[in-house]
């Protein structure tokens, strides 16, 4: 019996010839990560262990995204913590403001991510790198401080499943909606402790953009982690980023896997996933009448080139009701600086917009967007639970970029194809 690509880089990183599911086992990593609300708790935990410092300081990434810049004394005290070990123990991936980004659009952005390796990082959306063709995959704050003094980790082999997309997108159909495709079909705890694979036509061709975007949200459907097995699309984006030496792993023809699914693209049309589970998806053809107080487009899930791309050919020589509030993060400063110069940022303002420094932000209710009670937004990013972004009587739907930025348009839940005609 052959592997499925997770199992061939566990293995790989375990130093066995195979491993099955189910099967514990001790594996060095790659790259440990973490932010500045996970990071100062594994901080304190390793300080605990009693080691002189970290396994590698090439290895580890602090990237301070979720309350930064700092949005109060909690939050500088967090940060400022996170800053003092970097300095002590020379990390070398810290990225402080000006050079950080949202972590999950940043680390494959700076070439931290390649093909073949096993990446850690304390924060659920470390999925995200499994569009490299990476084994990624969230723990917890103990587990990141062990990581990173010792630069191993245990693991439980997952299962895994299959997911295979036939035929050509819709238009305005992109990542979001057929992860959202997924996650309505098997539910948020369908993919419990499993390694998501994604193939077929339809996810060779997507963008890397889209790439990342459906593997950041592997987590909402309970997965370990989501993964997409490297392409000339994928070795194209890496070329340039990534000067060291990586493994191409794909699935053997008779891998066994958990479950195959099988879905066929002209079956789905840009999906909105209501509150308050990503699971709730209905089409955009079936939303019927729900105003909307305010749209967020960005996150570790939508704040790439393309999704801004999407949402500026959407808001070009239109205004924003004036009702909604439209609030716009671009995922790193390098997206930031690149969307001012292609004119997405006037586009943005011009429209009646505003645009945020890169930041987590209002995705789980931080700042800079918070809801009222009985609010409603219509947002880019993962989640939708209850109180996610404010207030636990205001509402969270979950779009795509174009979706939401008619939406902006339209003052309620809109298609593209309404405002463009």
């Amino acid at each position: 019996m052959g592997m499925t690509i997770a199992e061939k880089i566990l293995a790989a990183h375990a130093g066995k010839a195979r491993v099955t599911p189910g099967e514990l086992i001790t594996a060095k990593v790659d790259l440990v990560l973490g932010n500045d609300i996970t990071a100062p708790v594994a901080i304190k935990e390793f300080e605990r262990l009693g080691v002189e410092t970290v396994f590698d300081r090439d290895k580890i990434a602090l990237v301070p995204d979720h309350f930064v810049p700092n949005k109060d004394i909690k939050a500088a005290e967090q940060a400022k913590l996170v800053r003092e070990f970097a300095r002590q123990h020379q990390i070398t991936h810290y990225f402080e403001v000006g050079q950080m980004g949202i972590e999950h659009c940043l680390l494959p952005e700076q070439g931290l991510v390649a093909p073949g390796e096993l990446i850690i990082g304390a924060d659920s959306h470390t999925c995200t790198y499994g569009a490299l063709g990476a084994f990624a995959t969230g723990v917890g704050s103990t587990d990141m401080a062990a990581a990173m003094a010792t630069g191993e980790l245990w693991f439980k082999v997952p299962e895994s499943m299959k997911f295979i997309f036939h035929g050509e997108a819709k238009p305005w159909v992109g990542g979001k909606d057929l992860i959202l495709h997924i996650i309505g079909d098997i539910g948020v705890d369908g993919a419990t402790y499993m390694a998501m694979e994604f193939a077929g036509e339809g996810i060779e061709a997507l963008s890397m953009d889209g790439r990342f975007t459906m593997c950041n949200m592997a987590i909402e459907a309970g997965g370990k982690a989501g993964i997409i097995a490297p392409d000339a699309k994928t070795l194209d984006y890496v070329k340039d980023r990534v000067n060291r030496e990586y493994e191409i792993y794909e699935s053997d023809q008779d891998a066994e896997y958990a479950l195959v699914k099988e879905y066929d693209l002209a079956d789905i049309e840009p999906l909105v996933a209501f509150p308050h589970k990503p699971e709730n998806t209905r089409p955009i053809s079936q939303v019927g009448d729900v105003p909307i107080d305010q749209a967020v487009i960005g996150s570790c899930t939508n704040g790439r080139m393309e999704d801004l791309r999407l949402a500026a050919k959407i808001l070009e020589g239109r205004k924003v009701d004036p009702r909604v509030r439209l609030i716009v993060i671009p995922g790193t400063q390098a997206i930031y600086l690149q969307a001012m110069e292609e004119g997405l940022i006037k586009t943005f303002i011009e429209a009646g917009g505003v645009v945020s420094t890169p930041t987590c932000g209002p995705c789980l209710g931080g700042y800079m967007g918070i809801l009222a009670a009985g609010e409603r937004c219509v947002s880019t990013t993962n989640r939708n639970f209850v109180g996610r972004m404010g207030h636990p009587q205001s509402e969270v739907y979950l779009a795509n970029p174009a979706v939401a930025a008619a939406s902006a348009i339209a003052g309620r839940l809109a298609s593209p194809a309404e405002i463009l005609g």
